[in-house]
Parts: structure tokens; C-alpha cells; sequence
């Protein structure tokens, strides 16, 4: 009898889901605050979260999950709550590294990592290198990344190479604009996921976004689980992508 008072799982279509999810992980802060705790206790909530629905996508089939870890714009944020993040990041890659060869997980770091310790460029340099002979679900970390960042540079590159005379003018198209981008080789994601309320890109994949299906919840990112996954793979589902055509 009690199952009839459960709530209905929600389910999906295994053979429709997004190739490639993308997630602004938004909402830490907030979350921290509603419990009277420091910011830095919802970052490390956060990360756990960001473990789990790792493991999740991982398990489901989705073959390229995308993560804005930090922005360019997030070192206005006070020098302790930066120093924290950057630390959650580099204890979340000591255990990538250990449990690589068994989870079979590709990690690739995008954004401008110049600006990181030498530490944890090193690492980041170790885990992408050993990641790479792996062909599992693809992670991918925006880290110091800034959409508009990433298409200035991909213009200076281009001029670089024309200058050069490696390329023409005539010549450029949007497979080619998009090889000097620092998601070069990532096919663009099916759909976006914005938690915590807020509803707008925040500078996030503004180019490769062009026909995402935007999906945004008012959980908080730490309180996001798998059935909070589940709902916006539905909705996706539920969606006509047209790209641009008519529906037939």
C-alpha cells in the first residue's frame, strides 16, 4: 500500500538524451547563507554535488558534461573565498587522478589556467595527459574561462594565422572560427542547465550555446541531485529542436 503514496519516478527516453549537458553550478553562496554558514561551506557543498551528478551523467550515457567552475570575472570575490575554490579543485583532481584508470573518465580544462599557481597547473597538465587515453564520458572544466575571453582570443589567433599566411579572410567559416576556441574538437552542447534562480548565460559558452535548450530550475546548486537531472533531461526531451527549420 505505501507505494501507492510514492511519488512517480521520473523517467526518460534512453535513446534521446542530450549528447552534451552543460551546467552553470550556481547557487553555493546562497545556500550557505539560508544555514548561517560561511560561503566556503556551500562551495564545498557544491562540489559534492558536482561529484555525484558527475557519476550520474557517467552512468546514464552522456557523453560530454561541461561545468562552470570559475568565471573570469569570479576573482572580485574576496581572496579567502577564491583560495577555497582553488583548493576544492585541487583535492577533486588528486582523486580523479587515483580513480581514473577505474572510472575511465576524460577530463579537458577550459579557460586561461596562466593565471593559476604553478601547482595547479601542474596538475591540471597531469590530469588531462593521463585522461587522454581514456574515451569514457568527457568532463570538461571552465576554469579562469569568460565566453567573450574565449572568442577575443579565437579572433587574435585567426589574425595571427592570416597574418602569417596560413589562412585567407575569404576563407573563414564558422567550423574554422570555431577550432581557435578553447572547446575546439567539443561538439556544441544540447543543453544547458542554470540552478539557483537566476536566468541568464552569465558569459557562459555564448558562442557554442547558439541552439542549446536552456533549462533553469530555482534549486540551488548544492541541493541539486540526480531526479533534479532527471526532470531537465525530460524537458529537453519534450522540446522540438528546429534549428531554425519548420516543424515537419
Amino acid at each position: 500500500m505505501l507505494s501507492l503514496f510514492r511519488k512517480k519516478k521520473h523517467t526518460w527516453e534512453p535513446d534521446r538524451l542530450p549528447r552534451h549537458i552543460a551546467i552553470i553550478m550556481d547557487g553555493n553562496g546562497r545556500w550557505a547563507a539560508k544555514r548561517a554558514l560561511p560561503r566556503t561551506a556551500g562551495h564545498a557543498a557544491g562540489a559534492e554535488t558536482f561529484r555525484r551528478i558527475a557519476t550520474y551523467c557517467k552512468d546514464i550515457g552522456i557523453e560530454y558534461l561541461t561545468i562552470y567552475a570559475f568565471s573570469t570575472e569570479n576573482w572580485k570575490r574576496p581572496d579567502g573565498e577564491v583560495s577555497k575554490i582553488m583548493e576544492l579543485l585541487e583535492k577533486y583532481l588528486h582523486e580523479a587522478i587515483a580513480k581514473m584508470e577505474r572510472d575511465k573518465v576524460k577530463m579537458k580544462f577550459l579557460g586561461d589556467t596562466t593565471l593559476l599557481s604553478p601547482g595547479l597547473r601542474a596538475l591540471i597538465a597531469e590530469t588531462q595527459e593521463l585522461s587522454d587515453k581514456f574515451d569514457g564520458v568527457q568532463v570538461n572544466i571552465c576554469l579562469n574561462y569568460g565566453s567573450r575571453d574565449e572568442i577575443m582570443r579565437a579572433a587574435e589567433h585567426y589574425a595571427e594565422d592570416m597574418i602569417a599566411g596560413r589562412l585567407s579572410a575569404d576563407k573563414l567559416t564558422e567550423e574554422i572560427f570555431s577550432n581557435y576556441m578553447f572547446s575546439a574538437g567539443i561538439p556544441d552542447p544540447d543543453m544547458i542547465i542554470r540552478p539557483s534562480g537566476e536566468v541568464r548565460l552569465s558569459n557562459f559558452l555564448l558562442w557554442q550555446s547558439a541552439y542549446a535548450e536552456l533549462y533553469f530550475t530555482d534549486v540551488l546548486w548544492p541541493d541539486f541531485n540526480e531526479r533534479e537531472l532527471d526532470r531537465a533531461i525530460i524537458s529537453f526531451q519534450e522540446r522540438d529542436r528546429r534549428y531554425g527549420g519548420i516543424k515537419k
